[in-house]
């Protein structure tokens, strides 16, 4: 027997409106929930029940139910009657670390609560397609071929193997004119700016001039190592490093600027290493992936242009996988003694990895698997160039020539809105404001920074489809 009303202690205050008795209960139901009115696990009436007290059928109370039960705001379980789902908080709130919070009044679709949906931020490969059969194979051949002392503390710099291996890969194939005695292992890019930062203010530097446009993260490394970062300009030629005022270094992101997907122009590119030669500062490359050129040859290493002022920088994040946490710096003479000394007395990166990297690398899997990640990801660049083209016209996609991320620039106004309207279809989306330096003097500009690493092959399509939905006209 069903409860009576007055029993369950709770009025709704709703009033069906709008066009249909369904629709308008729906949507006042759903309202009353989104504004926090209705707490997580408040019990609702009985179909029955808030029929009669609306003086409506009571399928269309049950069909109201239904539907938001399917949208995720209410369950419905036997025995415990229909309640609010306890994963819908009031607003405010936040979601998916520093993301964008709604202003008051609104709330996100109740699937973006808990995990996206489709992920397009920028920053990760399709993990998917990770090589693990080869990765398995190259494992077991370089711990049967290892010595028994690659198993003890080890070299501060990292396995020689690796050493080797990279000082090889990277003159091929970015232009680096490595010596493997100069290189040092690192567990991940954060890691070895880290190192960089820590001699660089052992050395009396007080200031790393850096992007307009990059990862926040970056500048709080090297904050938290006492030094302060000033922003260079940014113009249609991309990053104008030319100079930077009372700096004693420039981290820079030369062969795909992150996130606008230019490249330093050639004259910027010889600028930079000019200013480095006549006073004395270190240029930092982040090569962060430079294997994932597109439509043109690969635009080569800063590096290679005076390894004696600049610092390369790599990892195998986007091109394996961030969880391997390796990485690697190709240092000018005698800063590796002393980014050796400041990671301290003994390689703090996994040796097994080490080897099995080293032993990808030499037996050419390496090269094959980016070569196969190359051609799908190229595909999915192009699948998404063509239905942004098709499907939202007044958007415009740019930095399409390399990289795991495209720009997708908006009509002015409208960044906040687009990235609010993906987050409530449970897309998750950076917008182009999140990686601007506050400090930078530039016009600000609305766009998408949309990485199509990520997404699995089998998810590709849906996620185009979930992005062109959000996009304008």
């Amino acid at each position: 027997m069903a409860e009576p009303w007055a029993t369950l202690g709770i009025d709704l205050h709703v009033e069906p409106t709008g066009p249909g008795l369904r629709r308008g209960l729906t949507d006042a139901l759903r309202e009353a929930v989104r504004s926090g009115r209705l707490a997580p696990g408040t019990r609702l009436p009985s179909s029955r029940a808030l029929a009669a007290d609306l003086g409506i059928a009571r399928n269309t109370v049950a069909d109201a139910y239904a539907d938001l039960v399917a949208e995720g705001w209410l369950t419905a379980r036997q025995g415990s009657g229909t309640r609010v789902a306890m994963g819908v908080p009031p607003t405010p709130f936040r979601q998916w670390g520093s993301e964008v919070v709604p202003p008051s009044g609104t709330a996100p679709h109740p699937r973006a609560l808990t995990r996206p949906a489709y992920d397009l931020r920028p920053g990760s490969p399709d993990l998917a397609s990770f090589p693990r059969a080869e990765w398995l194979k190259a494992a077991r051949r370089a711990l049967t071929a290892a010595p028994h002392h690659a198993l003890d503390y080890g070299d501060p710099r990292g396995r020689p193997e690796l050493r080797d291996a990279l000082a090889g890969y990277l003159a091929r194939a970015r232009g680096v004119r490595a010596d493997p005695e100069r290189i040092v292992v690192c567990g991940g890019f954060a890691h070895g700016l880290k190192l960089l930062g820590t001699v660089l203010r052992a050395r009396g530097a007080r200031t790393v001039a850096v992007e307009s446009y990059g990862l926040d993260v970056h500048g709080r490394i090297l904050a938290a190592c006492g030094l302060r970062t000033t922003p260079l300009p940014f113009d249609r030629l991309g990053t104008d490093p030319g100079g930077p005022a009372a700096a004693e270094a420039v981290l820079l992101t030369p062969a795909h600027q992150f996130p606008m997907g230019v490249p330093l122009h050639r004259d910027r590119r010889a600028a930079v290493v000019d200013w480095a030669r006549r006073t004395g500062g270190l240029v930092l490359e982040d090569d962060y992936d430079g294997e994932f050129r597109y439509d043109r040859q690969p635009v080569g290493a800063l590096q290679g242009l005076d390894p004696d002022r600049v610092v390369y920088l790599g990892t195998a994040s986007k091109s394996l996988a961030p969880g391997l946490r390796l990485a690697w710096t190709v240092l000018p003479p005698g800063l590796a003694e002393e980014v050796a000394a400041a990671k301290g007395g003994v390689d703090t990166c996994g040796v097994l990895d080490q080897l099995t990297l080293a032993e990808f690398l030499t037996s050419g899997a390496y090269d094959r698997h980016v070569r196969a990640t190359r051609l799908r990801y190229r595909r999915r660049r192009d699948a998404l160039v063509a239905a942004v083209a098709a499907r939202a016209p007044e958007a415009r996609v740019t930095g399409i020539a390399a990289g795991l991320h495209v720009l997708l620039r908006l009509p002015p106004g409208t960044e906040q809105s687009v990235v609010q309207a993906a987050h409530w279809r449970g897309l998750a989306l950076h917008g182009l404001a999140r990686y601007s330096n506050p400090a930078a003097r530039a016009e600000p500009v609305d766009a998408l920074v949309v990485g199509y690493g990520t997404p699995p092959d089998h998810a590709w399509s849906g996620a185009l489809d979930a992005l062109c939905a959000v996009l304008p006209g």
